[in-house]
Parts: structure tokens; C-alpha cells; sequence
């Protein structure tokens, strides 16, 4: 089954996630996936058409000096989360979706009052540099974030979601060619608790020390 088709796509090749998340929420975090997410897998194809395959990472764009191999949660994308960190993420009665073969690339959706959406892009294997080539254009909502553990990341989409849906998509590098993309919704009594893209980027950090530990 897969995951409800999102409003924008990453070019025509790939849709995303709807729009639903959550908001990291002190100890008890409460996150989610959504219209960031939709986002994610909406990466514009005319990038990976202008773009050859050695120019990464392109002008600009960070350069990810140690690689990590994500094969793993892209043949179980749910196991990208813990069982104890969705939970806490999302307290009970979660509805976890995995979409192995998600349009966009293997993803999974845990979906409470809030909502996360973790994808793993196969639209293109530019990485972080097919964002940031669609900044202004495809992307004019484009936010560079605090590096996690020297990992960069960056905060995209069609617009700013943040205030008015307490949304956002976050990619992370993963290496050169591949990012991991969070995306999140926050519950109705949590909007506007913490910004959405710092909420993304902690969830973001807790794939990336599920994907260190191996």
C-alpha cells in the first residue's frame, strides 16, 4: 500500500506524503509527517535532467566528508525509528505505514494526532545538491540548518508551511548523493510549541544515530 499521495511532487517523477505531523514536545515529543513531506519526494526531475552526475556536490552545497550506507533502512524503511523513539515522539495508539516502494523512494509514516514521515530518495542521486539547485524556484522556501553531527541539513518546500500548518521538510545528507528527508506535523494542541524545522532536524538526528550504530 502507499502512503497518501502529497499536493506537489518531486517532478512530475515522484509524490510525497500529505501533509500531517508533529512538535518535539520536551521529553514526550510529539512529531509528524506531512505536507514537508510531500515535499520531499517532489524533488524537480529537470535538476537531475541539467545536472551531471559528477557535479556533486554542486556550487554552494556542503560537502558530507563521511558518508554513511543507508541500504539498510531503505529495504525496512520503518526501522529508520525505534519502537521507544516513536513512542516518545508520538505517545500511543500510532499507525505506522511503511511504503518499501514509495514513489519517492522506501519511506514509512507514523501517523497519532501528530506525524512523521521518514523518506529515503530515489528520485535522483544528487543528494542535498538537487535542493539546493531548486532554491527560488521549485523550493522558495529554503532554510539551512545547524549541521547535525557535521551532517548537513536544510529545511525546503513550495513555501513556508511552519506558522500556519506547523509543518516542515528537512533533508539531511547522507552522503554526496543521498539524503534522508524528515518531515513533520505537529498536533493541534503543540503548534507552534517549537519551530516545525527544528522539531524535523531533532527527528532527522535520531536517524542518523539509528543509521551510526548500524
Amino acid at each position: 500500500m502507499h502512503l497518501p499521495p502529497p499536493g506537489t511532487e518531486r517532478a512530475a517523477a515522484a509524490s510525497r506524503f500529505p501533509s500531517t505531523a508533529a512538535v518535539l514536545v520536551l521529553a514526550c515529543v510529539v512529531v509528524a509527517g506531512c505536507s514537508g513531506a510531500d515535499q520531499a519526494a517532489s524533488r524537480p526531475d529537470h535538476a537531475a535532467r541539467s545536472t551531471p552526475a559528477e557535479d556533486v556536490p554542486g556550487p554552494g552545497v556542503p560537502k558530507v566528508a563521511n558518508p554513511l550506507d543507508v541500504s539498510r533502512f531503505r529495504q525496512n524503511p520503518c526501522d529508520a525509528l525505534a519502537s521507544g523513539q516513536v513512542s516518545d515522539l508520538l505517545g500511543g495508539n500510532v499507525r505506522a505505514e511503511p511504503d518499501p516502494h514509495g514513489p519517492g523512494g522506501p519511506a514509512c509514516g507514523w501517523f497519532s494526532q501528530a506525524q512523521v514521515v521518514i523518506v529515503f530518495p530515489t528520485v535522483d542521486k544528487l543528494g542535498l545538491t538537487s535542493i539546493y539547485r531548486a532554491k527560488g524556484g521549485v523550493y522558495p522556501f529554503f532554510l539551512p540548518l545547524d549541521p547535525v553531527a557535521g551532517y548537513p541539513v536544510v529545511a525546503y518546500g513550495t513555501d513556508d508551511p511552519r506558522a500556519r500548518f506547523g509543518e516542515c521538510t528537512v533533508a539531511l545528507g547522507t552522503s554526496d548523493r543521498e539524503t534522508v528527508d524528515v518531515s513533520i506535523t505537529q498536533s493541534p494542541a503543540h503548534k507552534g510549541d517549537k519551530d516545525p524545522c527544528q522539531s524535523a532536524r531533532d527527528v532527522a538526528a535520531q536517524v542518523l544515530d539509528n543509521l551510526r550504530r548500524g
